[in-house]
């Protein structure tokens, strides 16, 4: 048991001082940025304070968040640095909640505002920057929230449960993790919403809506649709999401406006729908799904049994 003990502390006390190792660090490229950028474009009224707050967000609390935690870390009071840890950490998921605008404004103002464009240009130069760019420091909060969430997990994995410590190490693992999904669950809104963007550009005209609120994008890609009387396939190019399954035909390839684009053939609603493997079970080449809607059935097939599996399984489970 004492050996054990020994074990978990010297583990313990290797992962504090990586901890607080890498927090140096991260307060250093947090410092280039509130120091080169948010204090002098403050004091010299390049960016107007609305554009600035938006562009770094609560950038300068977590900065102050960061050396407090830092502080108490290097006097070894891991309790109180817990405790203030936990009250700042919301400031993470306010700032990627921020992030999408915030590079939107940042592009928007390199475009317009030259005398901004000249100073970034200029600040990036310094030896301090090594090459870094504003852009490549903005994401630096929510890469260290994820390195948080191992650093707290290992200190409490190492610490025995009677100590002074651990209940508050605890909470701390549980806020981290709370904040972090909120965080991914930000990152999955804006990337589902980039996908659905994308698809409407895709279609051909503005009939088919797809930036539905609540509709998630699943997948895409080509099947052959097998018609009902002996005539040849149909290769079509299909999009699936939580709620709808679209079948699509490519433009005429010589037509002025639209020949990247698709036309949108059916949306067929998957409230309703029946997925079937016709076959596709055994190791043979390809396979064929059967969709069946309520004024509709639809054979698709892939020469590929991993596609065809991959889409059995997108399918059943969005209608699930």
């Amino acid at each position: 048991v004492e050996e054990q003990r020994a074990r978990w502390e010297r583990k313990r006390s290797r992962t504090a001082r990586e901890l607080l190792e890498t927090e140096h660090k991260y307060l250093e490229q947090l410092d280039l940025v509130v120091t080169f950028f948010v204090t002098i474009l403050k004091a010299k009224g390049t960016l107007k304070p609305a554009v600035l707050d938006t562009i770094f967000g609560p950038l300068e609390s977590i900065y102050a968040a960061s050396q407090i935690l830092s502080l108490h870390l290097e006097r070894g009071n891991l309790g109180l640095a817990l405790e203030n840890f936990c009250q700042n950490l919301e400031l993470y998921g306010h700032y990627a909640e921020n992030m999408q605008q915030a590079n939107k404004t940042l592009e928007e103002q390199l475009r317009k505002n030259k005398s901004f464009r000249r100073f970034k240009k200029l600040q990036e130069t310094r030896p301090q920057f090594q090459g870094r760019k504003l852009e490549d420091l903005l994401p630096l909060p929510l890469q260290r929230l994820h390195q948080y969430k191992h650093f707290f997990r290992d200190l409490l994995e190492n610490t025995i449960p009677d100590n002074a410590e651990y209940q508050k190490l605890a909470k701390t693992v549980k806020c981290v993790s709370g904040v972090s999904e909120w965080v991914q669950d930000i990152v999955r809104r804006r990337e589902n919403t980039l996908q659905l963007r994308r698809v409407q550009k895709l279609l051909k005209g503005q009939k088919t809506q797809i930036l539905v609120p609540g509709r998630w994008y699943i997948r895409e890609g080509w099947l052959s649709v097998v018609p009902s009387k002996g005539e040849e396939l149909k290769h079509r190019m299909f999009f699936l999401f939580s709620d709808i399954f679209i079948s699509t035909k490519p433009c005429h390839p010589l037509h002025p406006l639209n020949s990247k684009k698709l036309a949108c053939q059916a949306v067929y609603p998957l409230h309703q729908c029946v997925v079937d493997k016709v076959f596709g079970h055994t190791q043979s080449q390809g396979g064929l799904l059967s969709l069946s809607f309520p004024h509709k059935r639809l054979l698709l097939m892939s020469s590929d049994q991993q596609d065809i599996n991959d889409w059995y399984r997108s399918l059943t489970a969005a209608v699930r």
